[in-house]
């Protein structure tokens, strides 16, 4: 019986008269690492060692080569399939991993998003609209101050309000204090508005920190999968389905891992709602085009995985609303954290001109 896998597709910078080699290279680099000649098991030959399935050119000396790796060799873990698929190859710079097509029973096993954007949009009461969202900031204020500035927000009545990925559980706002106060103020708008509070520190931390989120009547969370461990995030999912959670994109760069694959996909596959990336035009660098890519991939029809809500970030500002529905369509979570910030007494009233304006683009 053939074992079953999954095909990793990298793109590869290299002359012609390598590539065959260069591919030959990673399908044994991310599957058994060692000189195939020494190995004598007929089922490690045939089952384990990577297979090249093809090599293309796609020009500017770039090729694409996609590598079929064993499913069995991931043990069906977030780390260990993360690292299957990209573990030594990403330590060469001239390697991206492009994509990745899995079977099936790697779809199951993960689940994908438990919400995904239909269950942000009933969470929110948001009908079949775009959805609006901002960051609490800045990290060092104490949880009084952060909990003043998610009441304005909410009383402009944005759909959802999370922290930024910098606010923590540090000395000045811990965060069994910080999170409960901050729930209450939001409440107390009576707004709906659904408040993510940043998860951090090491599994049984983030244990901990949901427990008090649920006390405190949340229905979701952020979290960094970079920083966090892809494995945490995928125990995290496992144990608590009716939570949400919001994927940050913190340590994602520079790139050796495509965007659309890394948050369109991965991300999602592993069970984030909502991934926050970085918009074109903003702080980062990413292309009008690998915006449009990630987009779609993550709320692309997938094996029955639930769509994931793109949230483009990184300085957006009111201005540029329109351009984003009319860029991304109602299938959007719009973040403005800085301009709403700068309001100053100003924010719940600015707050409320960018729900409006996303309200009555529908």
């Amino acid at each position: 019986m053939t074992a079953e896998r999954l095909t990793a597709i990298y793109h590869i910078r290299d002359d012609a008269g390598r590539i065959d080699a260069r591919a030959a290279g990673i399908a044994v680099e991310q599957s058994v690492e060692m000189p195939v000649a020494a190995i004598t098991d007929r089922g490690v030959l045939d089952d384990i060692v990577g297979k090249v399935e093809s090599v293309r050119d796609l020009g500017g000396g770039v090729f694409e080569a996609r590598i079929g790796l064993s499913v069995a060799t991931t043990g069906l873990e977030a780390g260990q399939m993360l690292n299957m698929l990209f573990g030594n190859s990403s330590m060469h710079p001239d390697i991206v991993l492009a994509d990745a097509e899995f079977p099936e029973s790697v779809l199951d096993a993960f689940g994908g998003p438990r919400h995904g954007i239909e269950g942000l949009r009933k969470m929110a009461g948001a009908g079949n609209r775009a959805l609006t969202c901002s960051a609490l900031k800045p990290q060092g204020l104490p949880p009084e101050g952060l909990a003043k500035i998610a009441a304005q927000m909410a009383q402009g009545g944005l759909d959802f309000i999370k922290d930024d990925h910098g606010i923590a559980d540090q000395h000045y706002s811990p965060f069994a204090e910080r999170v409960p106060r901050i729930a209450e103020a939001v409440a107390a708008t009576g707004s709906g508005t659904v408040y993510l509070p940043s998860l951090s520190g090491h599994l049984e931390q983030m244990r901990a920190q949901i427990a008090v989120a649920r006390a405190a009547g949340l229905k979701g969370a952020l979290i960094a999968p970079m920083i966090a461990g892809v494995s945490t995030f995928q125990a995290l999912v496992r144990e608590n389905p009716d939570m949400a959670f919001m994927g940050h994109p913190a340590l994602t760069g520079p790139g050796y891992i495509a965007p659309p694959f890394l948050f369109g996909k991965l991300f999602r596959l592993l069970g984030a709602d909502a991934v926050v990336f970085a918009n074109h035009g903003g702080r980062f660098g990413y292309t009008p085009q690998t915006c449009r890519d990630l987009s779609q991939a993550a709320l692309a029809s997938w094996g029955g995985l639930k769509a994931a809500v793109p949230v483009p970030a990184g300085g957006m500002t009111l201005a540029r609303v329109p351009e984003m529905l009319q860029f991304y369509g109602p299938d959007v979570m719009l973040l403005i954290g800085g301009d709403l910030l700068s309001a100053g007494p100003r924010m719940a009233r600015e707050a409320a001109r960018f729900q409006d304006a996303v309200v009555k683009a529908a």
